[in-house]
């Protein structure tokens, strides 16, 4: 009998990313220490960096801890985050951030 491989730390990433609400974020940070791993920030971007085409995960969801983006010389990658999450509800002030406080997924609040 085989044994299933256990997921990766990417699937992990993504598996967790999927639970986020749309009209929420959570950060990169947030999304490691729930994963076990609060140094590995980093790598859940890059995570969410090399998603596939196709990919079903709402990276346009996971933020820096300022409440900013992150994609910073990205240009329309940048531009393109921000809109899908102004079409979901999440307004950004005058210097490009949200407010943490109200648009923050926790999931142990559900």
């Amino acid at each position: 009998m085989e044994r299933a491989s256990a997921p990766t730390f990417y699937d992990r990433v993504y598996e967790l990313v999927r639970q986020v609400p749309a009209g929420r974020v959570i950060t990169y940070g947030h999304v490691a220490l729930l994963l076990g791993a609060p140094a590995a920030a980093r790598a859940v971007g890059y995570a969410l960096h090399n998603l596939p085409a196709a990919s079903d995960v709402p990276w346009w969801r996971v933020i820096n801890v300022r409440g900013a983006i992150s994609l910073k010389g990205r240009g329309s990658e940048a531009d393109l985050q921000r809109i899908l999450l102004e079409r979901e509800g999440v307004p950004f002030d005058e210097s490009g951030r949200c407010d943490l406080a109200t648009f923050r997924w926790d999931p142990a609040d559900t």
